[in-house]
């Protein structure tokens, strides 16, 4: 497994090694010795998994409170999307800021998303599969989202996103309180 810090440290791109013969491929996906190994500490305790059938369906910017709030690994295994994860810890350095990758089900890559820190992701392909692991079950009470304009991500749209009602009524940025601190944070 390839581990790539982005410019956001914690969150971490991951590519799994994939071999290969005349019948197809076969990869490792998650060890959770070999996360360790790369300094990854998670205990998944849910697998999620969603079908986008539009190009340009927007999913976020979402995240769960404390006490409930959940790393994530996120993977795209049809078709491909475009992975944003947006630093919410108040105290850190890189509050609001916001980093992408391209996820696809061809090159297989993983992002490791941390409590604290918003997700989202835009689809590229039509019929669209992602599947993501999380380290806390869903807790309704702890579910909340960001407005995905509210934050100049460039999320490579070529007209309006399709959103769900949470998502179109999400506060903006400026207008939300996060309820993550950084650990150390004064």
């Amino acid at each position: 497994m390839n581990f790539q810090p982005t410019r956001l440290p914690e969150v971490i791109l991951l590519t799994p090694r994939r071999f290969g013969d005349a019948r197809g491929w076969f990869t490792e996906t998650w060890n959770k010795r070999t996360l360790a190994q790369g300094g990854i500490e998670a205990d998944f305790v849910q697998d999620n998994h969603s079908m986008s059938a539009d190009v340009g369906t927007l999913r976020g910017l979402h995240y769960q409170a404390p006490p409930h709030a959940q790393d994530k690994l996120v993977r795209c295994t049809r078709g491909a999307i475009w992975d944003v994860a947006v630093d919410v810890r108040r105290g850190s350095p890189r509050y609001g800021q916001w980093v992408g990758v391209d996820l696809t089900a061809e090159g297989g890559e993983q992002l490791f998303v941390p409590k604290g820190f918003l997700h989202g992701f835009v689809t590229r392909t039509p019929d669209c599969e992602v599947q993501y692991k999380c380290t806390d079950y869903y807790a309704p009470e702890s579910d909340g989202s960001v407005a995905w304009d509210s934050l100049g991500i460039d999320w490579g749209l070529n007209g309006a996103p399709v959103l769900s009602d949470k998502d179109r009524a999400a506060p903006a940025f400026g207008d939300w309180t996060s309820p993550f601190v950084m650990e150390g944070a004064a």
